[in-house]
């Protein structure tokens, strides 16, 4: 089966770094090939090379990333040209005055199957929050939204302005960076392996600048795996009530129950849930193996709350209990 392209959305209003953050994440890519789609006009600065910002203007960088222009209206079609393409993830640098929500909406509607929604990353300029603020009262609506916050300029922030960025994020998890630098594993797979012959010069190769010394703002994982079945019920409802900064989930569930007997898939980012359902490999035992991803989450606490959700004994479990799971399945 061809895998799926995870879409990165990454908003933010004008000044904020969303830029500075996508050359930072092509800059440390480590091998793995990005699609950009700008959703704005004008031109972007990647190292020493610009973009033209029009619609429909595509251009293939030597390390295979594709950078791309389109207004939102054609972000559908946009999207199925680059899932064409052998790339391990899109990102959308949207307008500095674009809806995060609306194009949120945008993503989850298209029919692309080779693509999938890999969270709303909103850029906060943490030296001008408090003005932008009060003449854009709607960036705590976007802060809310988001399924990560990137907090930038923390260097040149504000007292204060973590505490009220956190206080709106309500649980969900807000790094505190400066120049965008993140870790990009926190957004997307990184390839495990590349084939070294025949390769073109990459940016890292291009580049003068020694990013190795960078500060990255860091993540925490979290590794659960256990052969005992989990209840579906109870699973569901840690998914549903996850604790606070966890911004991906990715793994494997065995639930266990008859006629249910099967691999579920499971990928979430933010609010966002996916369940797959496939059999087992030959030869491999049937177990969760699952690894949460976010800032600042409690490692003991979710192992703790996962326990809870096992079931010695699925044979007994209610077979209604599985609606809370077949919901999300997509259709076979």
């Amino acid at each position: 089966m061809r895998k799926q392209i995870p879409v990165v959305l990454v908003a933010g209003f004008l000044g904020a770094g969303k830029t500075t953050l996508l050359n930072h994440l092509l800059h440390n890519s480590s091998g793995a090939r990005i699609g950009v789609v700008v959703n704005d006009f004008g031109s972007i600065g990647i190292d020493a090379m610009a973009v033209a910002g029009q619609v429909d203007s595509m251009v293939s960088l030597n390390n295979g990333c594709l950078c791309c222009a389109v207004d939102a209206s054609g972000l559908d079609g946009m999207l199925a040209r680059l899932s064409g393409a052998d790339l391990d993830v899109i990102v959308i640098e949207a307008s500095g005055l674009a809806e995060p929500r609306g194009l949120i909406r945008l993503l989850l509607s298209s029919e692309d199957e080779h693509i999938e929604y890999g969270g709303l990353v909103e850029v906060v300029d943490g030296a001008e929050f408090t003005a932008v603020r009060e003449r854009h009262p709607e960036l705590a609506d976007h802060v809310r939204l988001a399924d990560l916050v990137v907090l930038n300029k923390i260097d040149r922030s504000t007292e204060g302005v973590r505490e009220v960025v956190e206080e709106l994020a309500q649980g969900v998890p807000v790094l505190a960076v400066d120049h965008g630098r993140i870790d990009p594993s926190l957004l997307f797979e990184l390839p495990e392996r590349r084939e070294e012959y025949a390769r073109q010069l990459s940016f890292l190769d291009l580049s003068e600048e020694d990013h190795s010394q960078h500060a990255h703002a860091t993540y925490d994982s979290v590794e659960f795996e256990i052969e005992v079945p989990l209840h579906p019920r109870r699973f569901m409802e840690f998914l549903e009530n996850r604790p606070a900064g966890i911004y991906r989930i990715k793994g494997e569930v065995n639930l266990g129950l008859p006629g249910h007997d099967k691999k579920y898939t499971l990928h979430t980012v933010g609010a966002f849930l996916r369940l797959r359902r496939s059999g087992w490999a030959s030869g491999e035992r049937p177990a969760t193996r699952l690894v949460l991803i976010g800032a600042g989450i409690d490692g003991a606490r979710i192992r703790e709350q996962l326990r809870g959700c096992e079931e010695p004994d699925p044979a007994k479990v209610d077979s209604q209990a599985m609606l809370t799971v077949l919901r999300f399945l997509p259709e076979e």
